[in-house]
């Protein structure tokens, strides 16, 4: 969130709200925004009632998981104006970030490592705020209207806003969906202090498509347009601090940073095209790489290799118990077992305990011997020597 930049010298440039809204929406393009959409950022009465009714069935229902602060300031998140009274239209941008080639077939190399999109080129959360920020200076600078500008960190229900500006649709997988781009968009907003004329709101294209329910390997969807985090692997793998349930871990694959399953299964994907902001472009070394190799990460080594992307944010012990859990999935034993090995003395108990259940899975014969020879102290890594034996 940016704050309001101090009174210019300049005169606002004059100009009728109609062609305010199409300069904004030039200069977004120009920026690299791939598209923009204008709605009221005061809802109507039924909008705000059921954003708050879907979102409270959501943490009633306990599916939010260890991310409690989505029960907090619900209000708020269904009314932009609790974040800012001043703010009457709300600009939607959005930038495509659709990979160039099937992100699935990464899962048939189990000995490498599944990471997500959106998550193997620079973080999302930069470059969407250096384009926002350039846009919001547009304005400040030519219009003297004032402005909040929000990247995925405050209490805004963006995808439903972004469906009313006509960016797309909240699909059965809760996503966003585009009829031009599919389910690869990241979402920016930026609140204004004038009202605008709106783009028409979009309405659902999903129709009967169960594409994106049936394909989730953790079957985190218990009904359409719903979906419980605590099953959801891109939560598991990013959000979640502890262990992995057990019965969910083989279920991981080799996926070590979230899912694309749903997202890439889309029939409106083939309306996509590939990413033109480089800046998104994935980095060689986030594509498929090695476990054995992940493995391997110290601290230093975790924080040089995902510099400047969304990786970096988990930190290295929630990250490389992800490649312990992915390594007791890929039946490569030659290459898995001497980096389980290792990992089985890491420092983090956190790992420790997922090198134990991945050993368990590759070599079970092996785990009483190694687990005579441990002189582990901590209840958790315990506890996982006990479920193993």
């Amino acid at each position: 969130m940016t704050r309001t930049p101090p009174t210019p010298k300049r005169p606002p440039r004059p100009v009728t709200p109609a062609a305010l809204r199409d300069a904004i929406r030039a200069e977004a393009l120009r920026l690299g925004f791939d598209a923009v959409g204008f709605a009221p950022a005061i809802p109507t009465e039924e909008a705000r009632r059921l954003r708050l009714q879907r979102l409270t069935a959501f943490v009633d229902a306990g599916w939010q998981g260890d991310m409690g602060w989505l029960g907090e300031r619900t209000e708020a998140r269904a009314d932009p104006r609790h974040l800012w009274r001043d703010a009457r239209t709300v600009v939607s941008l959005a930038v495509n970030y659709a990979p160039a080639a099937d992100p699935l077939t990464v899962l048939e190399a189990r000995e490498r490592a599944a990471i997500s999109v959106y998550a193997q080129g620079r973080d999302y959360h930069e470059v969407l705020k250096s384009k926002l920020k350039a846009l919001g200076r547009f304005i400040w600078d030519t219009y003297r209207h004032n402005l909040k500008v929000f990247v995925d960190t405050a209490p805004l229900m963006e995808k439903p806003m972004a469906q009313a500006a006509g960016q797309g649709w909240q699909g059965k997988h809760t996503n966003l969906v585009s009829r031009r781009f599919g389910s690869w968009l990241f979402l920016g907003e930026i609140l204004l202090s004038v009202e605008l004329p709106a783009d028409p709101p979009e309405t659902d294209h999903c129709g009967s498509c169960r594409a994106c329910l049936d394909i989730c390997p953790t079957r985190a969807f218990p009904a359409p347009y719903r979906l419980d985090a605590r099953r959801c692997i891109s939560y598991l793998t990013i959000e979640h601090e502890g262990p992995i349930d057990r019965a969910l871990r083989p279920l991981l694959g080799n996926r070590i940073y979230g899912c694309d399953d749903c997202l890439a299964v889309c029939p409106w994907n083939k309306y996509a095209h590939q990413a033109r902001e480089t800046a998104l472009a994935p980095r060689a070394a986030l594509s498929a790489p090695p476990l054995a190799e992940l493995a391997t990460l110290d601290d230093a080594a975790f924080r040089r290799r995902f510099a400047g992307t969304a990786i970096k944010r988990i930190g290295r012990d929630r990250f490389v118990r992800n490649v312990a859990y992915a390594l007791g999935n890929s039946a490569a034993p030659a290459t898995a077992l001497p980096a389980i090995e290792r990992l089985l003395d890491d420092q983090s108990p956190l790992v420790r305990g997922a090198a134990v259940w991945a050993l368990s899975r590759l070599a079970p014969d092996q785990v009483a011997e190694r687990r005579r020879s441990s002189h582990e102290n901590d209840p958790v890594v315990c506890a996982e020597w006990a479920a193993a034996a």
